[in-house]
């Protein structure tokens, strides 16, 4: 049975999830704003929960209507056979957005559905669900636009970001799906030697790593579909056996991360290592500036530093600079992506960016500045 979904991903990120959605073999793949629709059958739900680098969940649509008030949402909600997706014994959570809609309080239309999916579980099952707005079984997710109103259940539960390998952390990690989806802008293979000479946390090292070995970023966890009515878990468990063996390994990843922070080179260290990674990556403490490249071509992935506090806008301006310089004399043959929310690096690198992405961390707008370090053609004149 053919059921449409919505896979909702970092802004800026959305045709690249569209690839991805269509190789995981989704139909109907269309990118809307902060994300993709699609179309398939529950086993696609649940391959693209396994499989999604990008998304950040998989949203099953139950309702997609046109309302005119609140009276309008409860009703329609009311009217869903909610007996058939969950048993009252689960415990809920809402969550709603809108874009433009007219309606004075979105809080008093959020209360509104969670009364009709209680009021229609306890009139059908005698019972109503409990809300856990820390740890819910279900998440209902709604959306209102001016004159729509649409119903998913959320099929992933916890976000899909959330690889469960990332133990340790510095400052302003990137989420993993972001990391995931800027190594597929870059081009990005696993055949391809890489390196992030501004490691931080790790977290370019650890997707790198998982999807040079084959692992499927959903492979150490569970899913919010495996408390649904009608689960078939001897199903689901052959599938995701058949699903994991065909993910295949590349023979010899080339992966070389380094930070001239001793503190970030070992906070990577302990995360490849908790996720059993370690050895699939080359990991130094070492100064970009003096770090000679580790292979003779390939591509460079990296969150450089940026300023915030007063006086680090002034060392960056003297360091942005250095980094074009290395680029220039020691990195010819490699292409080098910088994700930043700096919209000053490429005037201080001084080199001429060939694309300018533009891509949200959250709701900070940023950056992904490409530069191809084809030999003597690239500084700014």
């Amino acid at each position: 049975m053919m059921e449409n979904y919505f896979a909702p991903c970092p802004r800026g990120l959305e045709t690249v999830l569209c690839e991805e959605l269509s190789e995981i073999g989704a139909t109907n793949v269309v990118a809307s704003d902060g994300g993709a629709g699609f179309s398939g059958n529950p086993e696609i739900a649940w391959k693209a929960n396994l499989e999604s680098r990008i998304a950040s969940r998989i949203l099953w649509k139950i309702l997609d209507s046109d309302y005119l008030n609140e009276k309008d949402i409860y009703e329609k909600t009311l009217g869903l056979s909610w007996e058939a997706f969950f048993s009252p014994d689960l415990t809920i959570k809402v969550n709603l957005a809108a874009t433009k809609s007219p309606l004075k309080s979105l809080d008093f239309a959020t209360l509104r559905i969670k009364d009709a999916v209680c009021d229609r579980l306890r009139q059908k099952k005698g019972r109503r669900p409990s809300v856990d707005t820390l740890n819910p079984d279900i998440r209902i997710h709604a959306h209102l636009t001016r004159n729509r109103f649409s119903l998913y259940i959320d099929t992933s539960g916890e976000a899909l970001f959330k690889r469960g390998l990332r133990h340790f952390s510095v400052e302003a990690p990137l989420r993993e799906n972001l990391a995931a989806g800027i190594l597929r802008l870059a081009g990005w293979k696993p055949e391809i030697p890489f390196l992030d000479p501004m490691c931080g946390s790790g977290t370019f090292l650890l997707e790198a790593a998982q999807i040079a070995l084959g692992i499927l970023p959903g492979s150490r966890r569970n899913f919010a579909f495996e408390k649904l009515a009608g689960f078939e878990r001897g199903k689901w468990l052959e599938l995701r056996q058949k699903w994991i063996e065909n993910s295949k390994p590349c023979d010899s990843p080339r992966i070389f991360g380094s930070d001239i922070a001793g503190r970030a080179v070992e906070t990577s260290r302990k995360n490849l290592g908790e996720a059993g990674l370690e050895d699939a990556v080359v990991l130094k403490q070492a100064n970009f500036l003096e770090l000679p490249p580790p292979w003779e071509a390939g591509i460079i992935v990296t969150n450089p530093p940026y300023g915030v506090r007063i006086g680090e806008e002034e060392s960056l301006a003297r360091l942005y600079p250095l980094i074009g310089d290395t680029l220039k004399q020691k990195y010819s043959g490699w292409n080098a992506y910088f994700f930043t929310a700096d919209m000053k690096l490429p005037k201080l690198i001084r080199l001429s960016a060939s694309r300018r992405i533009p891509l949200y961390n959250g709701a900070l707008e940023c950056r992904l500045f490409e530069y191809r370090m084809v030999s003597g053609g690239m500084r700014k004149q």
